[in-house]
């Protein structure tokens, strides 16, 4: 493989976003993970140029808002200012009620929504995908705003959390159908571990954890230092090990162990991901979870954390995702099924999914490129098999993919 990038977008919920509001949703974006090939599922005819959206209508290819390319007094600073800020609003959120401080926080959400245009567009269009309407119908609007609420709970709990006793933090996770994860997780070469920006994944990293799961996470620690090595530290004291997104021998490691390794997936739309469908349209995912696991033999769990009424969170994991081999076919059989688990993970509770960038492109000609390079890629298992028995199309999988998920 040539040394290009590697789409894995480890998230957890590190550093501090571009607008400083919180936990950023993006943390360790193993894309720029060193040293490891991705496979670039695009057209390679002879003489044929790619197909590429005209600039002047193609999505911008995001990149970690939040990431430095190197540290300075006035970032050190600012960190320092930042972690100052994070421990003093945590020690206010631990000891004041949660009912009221939800409520506050709900408040300020919406001033924070108000006041970020373009995070509204993005989210309106994401809810008009998930609800197949137009970004500017009202119900993409009400979901879009309840998302914004939802963060910010999700903001405040994680501030509270340090503050609870420790059986109140073992009571936070429901884990639904445990036994046959708990099977899935020891059979295995290792697990990687799937999930979108849902609930709140650090009550999962709690939970999975004060079972004996071996639960590895990748973190980006080239921002805000200072705040990276908090949530370090409290994430050691649950169980929870830290892998460093430029130590790839880490993550290669975690796997290597037979090892859990946690992966978010839904950062945003890169038109260099695997193209799959989502909610009826073409986007992409990162290739990284399905050439880990193609790599090292590993199993591919999507799995979700939604948050109950009562405060509680339910954990559920779906059927376990084998990747047959690292050829494009196979990588993109792998992610539609992942990208299928979102789905089936997002639709009961759209409204707490929040993600503040564009997951899908917004141009036509982007779409149609990133269709014609997923054929392209079961074109030439095809003609390899010589039979016209490529295997199915992934572009099939969606939300009505006859499928099943157990665990859910």
């Amino acid at each position: 493989m040539t040394q290009e990038r590697l789409a894995v977008g480890a998230e957890v919920g590190d550093g501090v976003d571009s607008a400083g509001a919180g936990p950023s949703s993006r943390a360790g974006d193993a894309s720029d993970l060193p040293g490891v090939g991705t496979t670039r599922l695009r057209p390679t005819q002879p003489g044929k140029a790619e197909a590429r959206p005209e600039n002047g209508g193609a999505t911008k290819k995001f990149e970690a808002p939040h990431r430095l390319e190197k540290e300075t007094f006035l970032t050190h600073v600012a960190g320092v200012t930042l972690l100052s800020f994070w421990r003093t609003s945590s020690w206010v959120m631990g000891h004041l009620p949660a009912g009221p401080t939800y409520r506050v926080g709900s408040w300020l959400a919406m001033i924070g929504y108000g006041a970020s245009p373009q995070r509204r567009r993005w989210l309106r269009a994401n809810f008009g995908h998930v609800l197949g309407v137009s970004p500017k119908d009202k119900a993409a609007g009400r979901l879009a705003r309840a998302a914004y609420r939802n963060y910010a709970r999700y903001v405040m709990e994680l501030m509270r959390l340090p503050w609870l006793k420790p059986d109140k933090v073992d009571q936070l996770l429901e884990v639904k159908s445990l036994e046959r994860f708990l099977e899935i997780y020891r059979a295995s070469k290792g697990v990687v571990l799937v999930a979108a920006h849902l609930g709140n994944n650090e009550a999962a990293a709690a939970g999975f954890a004060k079972h004996g799961l071996e639960i590895n996470v990748v973190g980006d620690d080239s921002s805000y230092r200072e705040l990276y090595e908090l949530f370090e530290r409290q994430r050691e004291s649950w169980g929870v090990k830290m892998i460093s997104w430029r130590n790839l021998r880490g993550v290669y490691g975690a796997l290597r162990r037979h090892e859990g390794l946690v992966l978010l997936v839904d950062w945003g739309y890169r038109e260099d991901g695997i193209p799959v469908k989502m909610f009826g349209s073409w986007t992409t995912l990162p290739a990284g979870p399905a050439i880990l696991a193609a790599k090292h033999g590993s199993t591919i769990v999507p799995f979700s954390i939604n948050r109950l009424p009562d405060g509680t969170f339910r954990a559920a994991a779906d059927d376990p995702i084998h990747v047959a081999s690292s050829s494009p076919a196979d990588l993109a059989r792998a992610t539609q099924e992942i990208a299928t688990a979102l789905e089936g993970h997002i639709a009961p509770a759209p409204e707490q999914w929040y993600i503040f960038k564009p997951i899908w492109p917004e141009t036509d000609a982007e779409a149609a490129a990133l269709e014609e390079r997923h054929a392209a890629a079961m074109a030439a298992e095809t003609a390899e098999a010589g039979d016209g028995g490529g295997g199915a199309d992934p572009s099939e999988g969606g939300a009505s993919n006859p499928r099943r998920r157990k665990g859910r």
